[in-house]
């Protein structure tokens, strides 16, 4: 086996979560007397975290005014936002094959664990992870999976699976392969850029990494 361990991303890899996000992200634009966005120009922002999110949208610096509207954010998300994903065709039965085939899995997200865990269990697909590691205002996705090293749950074999540039930086640094997927939110040109050993096109190309 080539990889010991399949390391995905959450929104844009496994599930498609604009509506959910980009209602949650209006919710609190609207709160803080903010204008809200079209749908189409917030897609852009599924993968980053939410203060680098705000801070892109409104130019707002200060940390009070960025903890305002993350919170107004998962206050709707929490209640509503996370039950508006939808799962990629094919996911659970690709999860399903991998998952027979003896390779284990995790997931690493930027959104937060608790609400990872709760689409992850409201899809029946969370027993074929291992782990689920979330994050938090300022985590970087290259500090969580340092972290999962530090801890024995990732090693230099494993391969992370992502739709964003920050998912295969995030490998990189961390001297791990990575794997591309353009279903999600990031476009050829961004995924190309970082150079990854593997470039899917369908869930059913996951099939390739065992």
């Amino acid at each position: 086996m080539r990889h010991d361990l399949l390391l995905f991303d959450l929104d844009g890899t496994l599930s498609d979560p604009l509506v959910g996000i980009g209602r949650s992200i209006n919710y609190a634009l609207s709160y803080l007397q903010y204008e809200p966005l079209e749908m189409a120009q917030l897609a852009v922002f599924i993968g980053p975290p939410l203060d680098e999110t705000f801070h892109a949208i409104t130019g707002e610096d200060s940390p009070t005014r960025i903890e305002a509207f993350v919170a107004k954010y998962r206050e709707r998300y929490a209640e509503v936002g996370y039950s508006e994903n939808v799962l990629y065709p094919d996911i659970p039965e690709v999860l399903a094959h991998l998952s027979e085939s003896g390779i284990p899995m995790g997931v690493c997200t930027a959104k937060r664990q608790d609400f990872a865990e709760k689409i992850l269990t409201m899809f029946g697909i969370r027993p074929y992870f291992h782990f689920v590691s979330g994050g938090d205002i300022g985590i970087k996705k290259w500090q969580q999976i340092e972290s999962l090293i530090q801890q024995g749950a990732v090693s230099r074999k494993t391969v992370m699976i992502g739709d964003r540039s920050v998912d295969l930086t995030a490998a990189h640094r961390n001297n791990l392969q990575a794997a591309g997927v353009l279903w999600g939110y990031g476009s050829r040109t961004e995924l190309e850029s970082e150079e990854p050993r593997y470039l899917f096109h369908s869930p059913q190309d996951l099939h390739a990494l065992l």
